[in-house]
């Protein structure tokens, strides 16, 4: 910090000082990046007048001010204006004022400092995650001059004795006009060209004024509307549970566990008519791969103003939707993540739609989840918050037991269709997997041609993309491996090349081991690309569609095919985890799993969970129309208790056995954790610090002397090498979770890496790789 710059929590000024102390109106100033701040800056008297609003300092707004010691000019947030005895020589003054509204409300800045405090992130760089690049860039606008009448224009134009009719005729259009007008909008109005303004403007008749226009021409495409669906028995008391929360005026969180196809979607848009009834606005959070077509055509068909947020949006897009969300005109913002942070001026309700998703929790500072910020402001805003999924994160189940949450349950489909029945084949049976080298065993192959021979579409899941996982030599056992991470290669058959699915570097594949020149170079494991070959040559008259990361690159590639496939223009669509959830097609009559076991054993205390709820909800896709459906299960691991309950489709059952291996090992959601990740480019180095950087949180955790507190580690990461980084981790595991923050922060005080090592802390990990 600069030397006369104090800091809004420095003490008040000393004794001796209080005489060059005034009362002077001081702005708090935080930066998005660099020191953590907050700094004080003196509001010149021209930036504090309420009669010049669109230049007014005030908290929420983006300030350019000098900072450090060449007074070098950058932007920081405004998070606080208050009249305050200072010493006026020590403190610089801010330069301008660059938002010309608002664009942080009271609440959300107390939102976002919050989450600096949970996730350990810097302030600045919370705001700056908050606030979109679309809407910090004013993408979609321009700067316009707008043109009014000066006081006693037309008797000073007397006065001065002008002659021009011209004249004369343009103020006198200017003065009839009820709104400003531009320079092109007066001439065509006034028959004229600019001449006759721009000597108006000369004489000081015509006042000018700059403000920033949308450029957009905010047309939308019209929606047939939908009446709302009639309730079953399960779905009316839901749905008064959640009109009673709705009434009360109070927080109050929800677990709404419904199995899939029972109605959850229907039951969240009658409660969000119920909030748009009073003015009021909800937001409606769903996984990215969720926004699908069905989603997005189903909240545009029961309500006109719709805001639909999501990573393929221009700037110029998401800033639009910010201001109309921001201005109240929109009833309902739909979106992923980070749509927790919509700047509703009257939010009545959020709702979290699968919400045991992974998407939910950010891999980038600010690490934070979206249900806990939600529960955040649900909170500070008095409203409910509704957390819907048909396999609930045992985070949220755990809290519907203890009685934090309320648990509403919705155990039947509608029109009561049956649960799909699921079957597993066991892949370690020579009998299963004796039929060909392929990935479809005997059973699914037969399974697929009854569906595809009764005009039944058919889904296949496999979480793996690429054609082949690995590339291998069998006489000396090379794995081919990138260059930058630990991590096997994944051949590509479409672009001839191996790539690596974490950093995207590529590399020529081998025809020859690159070892021992073994010409029986293997390409083993089966990916999408290669499922998909698979599945064209089995079923050559039937149109197949494959979705994965490769193939919805392109904007509007996803809704395409799912629209293709819901009319029926091809029979088959295989593809990664993007398929297994937020979709309901009523003639899907078989679901296959390719391969259950992907993620069950990875070193990840989540890895079961994960299973569990991949295979359940794709289950789910199947069975939702009068033909019924089955899913049938490739594991080598039928009895392991995820697949198991997955099959009886018995999620209490699952929960109930997991959340004891929980409890047992001391993990979430039982106790807090936090995840330390160190990484640099020279391994020892890396070690080194690691092992420093645990010292000194043991240190921090005994000092504190709190019972059953730990640190794990460090060891080696599982990705023991990413992006040319090597890396290693510790765990942090205890009852209080402020505790163990506290410990990062102490740990933290004076803790310089070496060059080029970097750390993080990762605050409820989500993904422990």
């Amino acid at each position: 910090m600069p030397p006369n710059q104090r800091n809004l929590f420095d003490a008040e000024p000393a004794p001796w000082e209080i005489d060059e102390a005034e009362l002077r109106t001081v702005a708090s100033v935080v930066l998005p990046t660099g020191p953590k701040g907050p700094f004080d800056y003196l509001v010149p008297d021209g930036l504090a007048d309420p009669a010049e609003p669109e230049r007014l300092v005030e908290a929420g707004r983006r300030l350019r001010i000098p900072f450090g010691r060449g007074d070098r000019e950058v932007t920081g947030y405004c998070v606080a204006v208050e009249m305050k005895r200072v010493d006026a020589r020590r403190l610089k003054q801010v330069s301008a004022v660059v938002d010309s509204r608002i664009l942080l409300s009271a609440a959300m800045l107390r939102l976002t400092e919050w989450m600096a405090d949970y996730y350990l992130c810097p302030w600045g760089q919370v705001l700056e995650a908050v606030v979109p690049a679309g809407v910090r860039g004013m993408a979609g606008t321009r700067e316009v001059k707008f043109l009014t009448p000066a006081d006693g224009a037309l008797e000073k134009f007397k006065t001065l004795k002008l002659r021009s009719p011209q004249q004369r005729k343009t103020l006198e259009t200017l003065l009839a006009s009820n709104r400003p007008l531009t320079m092109p909008e007066l001439a065509e109005s006034a028959d004229c060209s600019l001449a006759p303004i721009k000597g108006l403007i000369k004489h000081g008749l015509i006042e000018t004024a700059v403000a920033r226009v949308a450029t957009g021409s905010g047309a939308e495409q019209k929606w047939q509307r939908e009446t709302p669906l009639e309730f079953n028995p399960d779905q009316a008391a839901a749905f008064e549970s959640i009109r009673t929360a709705l009434d009360s005026g109070e927080a109050k969180g929800m677990v709404l566990h419904g199995v899939t196809g029972s109605g959850k979607t229907e039951v969240y848009l009658q409660a969000i008519e119920h909030v748009a009834k009073f003015r009021r606005q909800a937001i409606v959070l769903v996984p990215e791969i969720s926004l699908t077509p069905q989603t997005v055509r189903r909240f545009r068909a029961r309500f006109d103003r719709v805001a639909v947020l999501h990573s393929h949006l221009t700037d110029s897009e998401r800033h639009q939707h910010w201001q109309s969300i921001a201005r109240g005109e929109v009833e309902v913002i739909v979106g992923a993540r980070s749509a927790v942070f919509a700047p509703t001026p009257h939010l009545g309700l959020i709702v979290i739609d699968e919400e045991h998703e992974t998407t939910f929790k950010q891999d980038q500072a600010p690490r934070y989840h979206a249900r806990d910020v939600a529960w955040q402001r649900a909170q500070a805003e008095s409203i409910p918050l509704i957390l819907g999924s048909a396999t609930p994160s045992l985070e949220a189940w755990v809290r519907a037991q203890q009685g934090e949450f309320e648990k509403i349950s919705l155990p039947k489909r509608v029109m009561n269709l049956p649960l799909p029945d699921v079957l597993t084949v066991d892949m370690r049976d020579p009998a299963q997997t004796r039929f060909g080298r392929g990935a479809i065993t005997r059973p699914l192959h037969q399974a697929m041609v009854e569906a595809l021979r009764g005009g039944g579409q058919v889904i296949l899941l496999l979480n793996r993309r690429g054609f082949s996982t690995h590339i291998q030599c069998p006489a000396c056992g090379f794995v081919l491996k990138c260059e930058y991470c630990d991590l096997a290669l994944t051949y590509h058959r479409q672009h001839n090349t191996a790539l690596c699915h974490y950093c995207d570097h590529e590399a020529p594949p081998p025809r020859a081991c690159p070892d021992c020149k073994s010409p029986a170079i293997r390409y083993g494991g089966v990916g999408t690309q290669k499922l998909e070959e698979e599945v064209k040559s089995r079923f050559p008259d039937f149109k197949c569609a494959r979705m994965d990361v490769d193939t919805m690159r392109q904007r509007g590639s996803h809704d395409n095919v799912l629209s293709a496939f819901q009319r029926g223009e091809f029979q088959i669509l295989l593809g990664t985890q993007m398929i297994a959830k937020g979709l309901d097609f009523p003639n899907v009559t078989l679901v296959g799993v390719i391969n259950a076991d992907t993620a069950l054993h990875l070193p990840d205390f989540r890895a079961a969970e994960r299973t569990f709820q991949l295979v359940a909800q794709v289950a789910g896709r199947t069975g939702r129309g009068k033909r019924g459906g089955r899913v049938l299960v490739q594991t080598l691991n039928p009895e392991h208790p995820a697949i198991m309950a997955a099959v009886r489709h018995d999620y209490p059952r699952f929960a109930e056995h997991e959340l004891a291996v929980r409890r047992a090992a001391h993990y979430p959601p039982f106790t807090s954790m936090i995840r330390v990740v160190v990484r640099g480019p020279v391994e020892e180095v890396v070690r080194e610090t690691a092992a420093t950087l645990g010292d000194r949180l043991k240190a921090a955790i005994a000092a504190a002397n709190i019972p059953r507190m730990r640190v794990v580690g460090p060891g080696t990461a599982p990705i023991a090498r990413l992006r040319g980084d090597f890396r290693f981790h510790l765990q942090l595991q205890g009852p209080d979770a402020a505790a163990l923050r506290q410990a990062v922060r102490t740990a933290a005080e004076g803790f310089t890496p070496p060059d080029g090592v970097r750390w993080i802390a990762d605050v409820d990990p989500w993904d422990m790789q």
